[in-house]
């Protein structure tokens, strides 16, 4: 005779290999963090890990949610973010030349963060309410449009080119995916392409040489190009096997830049070498492929939407973060998700795993009841 399971259920149904796959690249961040402050726990690590933990936690509470929860309130999620982000323009906090933030006593509040998976799930909750047969029609475009471009400009206002990038991403994402003919997207890019001069004579002076290091970054490599170029140092002299942990010269001698946040996987790697690259980029595939799967599993239209979204937000999270590091991308302040330091990626990543395992245990629950 069996007695009750010491497990309490909700926590049996959590999908444990996934935790530990969120764990084990956090883990290995830890450590780049504890290396990259010269073995020191302070001042990255410790709170990093704090942060972890606490996002953790708000991803399995995410998890218990149903669906309709999601669907329900997605329209005015959406609609929130927005009004704080027009908040943030009028009096948001300046911080390095950028008013991306607003100050709530302990609390330091990036609200454009919360705009990726927000609009995420606003355009596929409006997919889903879309009749089938308005798809190839105007109706399908335009409400999708604006709602993607007036986030996205309140974005760019901050200034903010990376975060402006991934709301649009993310929104195009959704629209592809919801079976908008592939002409519509192929027509945008050539619109994107042809207003590119444009939107280049419309950037502030650091975001124009961002381009143009980017294009050629041989050609300021003690000045704006400083940083490309020191990341691609660190990379390369990591070669296969790396120095061996603690034993980074470029980040620990303060030759690399910002090492420990948006340029981390060059500290990493320079350590940790190829192998702990292609560890770290599995790592997060496998991640990203749970979310795909997810989508393929869910039986509603809103869920497939939202899932493939969310997986594709942390795919491009990391994308043009490792484009970025190896210039292979303009600079654009993207951080490594779940690895640099600070809390915002890592909120908003964990926001998207939490909402993938509750559409996850959706389909699930449907079948056990």
């Amino acid at each position: 005779m069996s007695g009750p399971g010491i497990v309490p259920a909700p926590l049996k149904q959590l999908p444990w290999k996934l935790l530990l796959l969120v764990v084990a690249i956090t883990g290995f961040g830890l450590a780049v963090l504890y290396s990259a402050a010269g073995g020191h726990m302070k001042p990255w690590a410790i709170s990093q890990g704090v942060r972890f933990l606490l996002f953790l936690i708000v991803a399995i509470a995410l998890s218990r949610l149903r669906e309709e929860f999601w669907k329900q309130t997605a329209f005015p999620t959406y609609v929130v973010v927005v009004v704080l982000l027009a908040v943030v323009e009028l009096i948001g906090k300046v911080s390095g030349g950028s008013q991306r933030w607003m100050e709530l006593g302990i609390v330091r509040l990036q609200p454009s963060e919360f705009m990726k998976p927000a609009i995420v799930l606003a355009l596929a909750r409006f997919y889903t309410l879309l009749p089938a047969t308005e798809l190839r029609s105007m109706h399908a475009i335009w409400p999708a449009a604006a709602m993607i471009a007036v986030p996205a400009g309140l974005v760019l206002l901050q200034p903010d080119l990376g975060t402006a990038t991934m709301i649009v991403v993310g929104g195009i994402t959704v629209m592809f995916l919801a079976g908008l003919p592939l002409r519509l997207f192929v027509a945008g890019a050539a619109t994107l392409a042809a207003s590119l001069p444009i939107a280049f004579s419309m950037m502030h002076d650091y975001q124009r040489n961002r381009v143009l290091i980017f294009l050629n970054p041989e050609s300021d490599p003690l000045g704006t190009g400083y940083h490309i170029s020191q990341s691609k140092i660190a990379i390369g002299s990591g070669g296969l096997f790396g120095k061996g942990f603690l034993n980074g010269t470029q980040s620990h001698l303060d030759y690399l830049p910002e090492g420990h946040t948006d340029f981390v996987f060059a500290t990493m790697a320079e350590e940790w070498g190829l192998l702990g690259g292609l560890f770290l980029i599995g790592a997060f595939m496998l991640l990203v492929n749970w979310g795909v799967r997810v989508g393929l599993r869910a039986e509603s239209r809103f869920a497939r939407l939202a899932a493939a979204g969310l997986a594709t937000t942390i795919f491009f999270y990391v994308a043009i973060n490792l484009m970025m590091v190896m210039g292979l991308a303009p600079v654009v302040g993207i951080p490594l998700p779940l690895v640099s330091f600070g809390g915002s990626a890592m909120m908003t990543v964990m926001i998207c795993v939490g909402i993938l395992m509750s559409l996850d245990r959706q389909p699930r629950r449907g079948r056990i009841g």
